[in-house]
């Protein structure tokens, strides 16, 4: 039999705090990931008109069509004394701080070819993080629900990030010291004070498992696509989470507008809004709980199923309905992520499967194929939600008709129902589950590669 490349059985299992210090880079990327999208256009767009902006803002987040795979693939190929992810997440951390610093603390009149700049060099950092992290947040376990388990530190760590600058706004605004500007300013800072002590931490006190590679091939980008699309379980976990991913935008898209123009609560949309993500903080580690009874792929139809009755628990909802509200995104806190964790989870058994089937890990690939599939649909959301309820008559700050507002009352609660229950049935009957997992790591181990060394810092050891 020729020999594989593969990872380890399974690594000693690493303590919380270790764990935590793995999924904390995942903090400041989302802190800057919010604003991104919620903020900085609308603060750019005063100086240099909504027309420039959009347009610099589509062009550069385009660049992660390609930037994605590649630093996927070759991440995947690295060779160094200290990993293959590290010098990845090392360098995106230099360049990806450069960039926050650059546009959310910009210095002087600003440009379209400064902020272009500046976010295809953020894009990129952005990228070179979370890409090769993601990656080796696969190989840090090949146990089945110990994948599991460090996905819900990166997801927990992720809802942290996100929580923390929704919550900063609000301490501004309550002091007097709000304003675009300001908002935009202390958020870059939150950034960049959190970004180097939790790369730092990542890189010192874990190391990557050795015994994982991609052996001698070194397929093309093409060769590896083409095998990738050949993969009928990997496109059903993509276009489980298109569907996941594609229900979260809508109602997040739609959030402010349903609450104070169909509600008629301009107060509460904020802080509505706010109270999703605090229990969004919980929401991992219960999944994962439910995860360890009914194995991935059948908590991620759970936790799917339970979003779609959430969001048609809204067609009850009419003006004035507060309490049934907050009870709904209550519970669409502690719902959230469901899907996302198990089916990040499921992509590393299916390097696994891979590695077997190829002789190829291709860890980075896989999770760079994954984002992709989330930014699209995060795209498709926008692009479809916003001109739906504008053509079923609504439109923001101005009085609108009762049809209109039946109109945005549906779109808010049937599209991300339909949504989430395309991703449920995606999901049934996966076949996939944790005998099978089993026995594929039992092939690995048999094309004679040792256990790898406990991934411990070096400091500890």
């Amino acid at each position: 039999m020729t020999s594989r490349p593969a990872p380890a059985l399974e690594p000693a299992r690493l303590p919380a705090w270790r764990l935590a210090a793995f999924a904390s880079p995942a903090i400041p990327a989302a802190a800057a990931g919010l604003p991104l999208a919620v903020y900085l256009p609308a603060f750019y767009a005063r100086t240099l008109g909504l027309t420039v902006v959009g347009a610099v803002f589509l062009i550069t987040r385009l660049w992660d069509t390609v930037s994605d795979p590649l630093i996927g693939l070759l991440s995947d190929r690295t060779r160094s004394r200290f990993g293959r992810r590290k010098p990845w997440i090392a360098a995106g951390a230099v360049l990806f701080g450069a960039a926050t610093y650059a546009i959310f603390l910009p210095h002087g009149r600003v440009g379209p070819v400064y902020l272009a700049g500046w976010l295809f060099a953020f894009y990129l950092g952005w990228t070179m993080i979370l890409v090769p992290l993601a990656a080796w947040s696969g190989e840090l376990s090949g146990e089945y629900h110990g994948r599991s388990r460090v996905q819900t530190y990166l997801q927990t760590a992720t809802a942290v990030g996100l929580l923390a600058v929704l919550v900063l706004p609000t301490i501004l605004d309550q002091g007097h010291h709000g304003g675009a500007g300001a908002n935009v300013r202390v958020m870059g800072l939150f950034t960049l004070v959190t970004l180097a002590p939790a790369v730092l931490a990542a890189l010192w006190l874990v190391k990557e498992p050795t015994g994982v590679g991609i052996g001698e091939k070194r397929p093309s980008l093409k060769a590896a696509f083409d095998t990738l699309a050949r993969d009928p379980l990997l496109l059903r976990i993509l276009a489980s989470d298109f569907a996941v991913t594609l229900g979260q935008t809508i109602r997040g898209s739609l959030f402010v507008f349903f609450v104070v123009a169909y509600l008629g609560l301009p107060k509460w949309a904020s802080g509505l809004f706010l109270l999703q993500f605090v229990f969004g903080v919980f929401a991992s580690p219960i999944w994962l709980r439910i995860g360890y009874r009914l194995g991935k792929s059948h908590t991620a139809v759970l936790g799917e199923l339970i979003q779609v009755a959430i969001n048609l628990g809204l067609l009850f909802a009419g003006p004035g309905s507060f309490a049934l509200v907050l009870g709904l995104t209550v519970a669409q806190g502690l719902a959230q992520g469901s899907g996302n964790l198990m089916l990040r989870s499921i992509v590393g058994d299916l390097v696994d499967r891979q590695a077997l089937e190829t002789g190829e890990v291709r860890s980075g690939l896989l999770f760079s194929t994954f984002s992709l599939s989330s930014k699209l649909a995060t795209a498709v959301a926008v692009g479809v939600a916003l001109p739906l309820v504008a053509w079923l008559g609504f439109k923001p700050a101005v009085h609108n008709s009762a049809s209109a507002l039946l109109g945005l009352k549906l779109v808010f609660a049937l599209g991300p129902a339909l949504a989430h229950s395309v991703s449920a049935a995606l999901m049934i009957r996966f076949p996939l589950d944790q005998k099978q997992h089993a026995a594929i790591r039992s092939a690995l181990a048999e094309c004679g590669h040792p256990p790898a060394p406990t991934p411990f810092s070096i400091a500890a050891e």
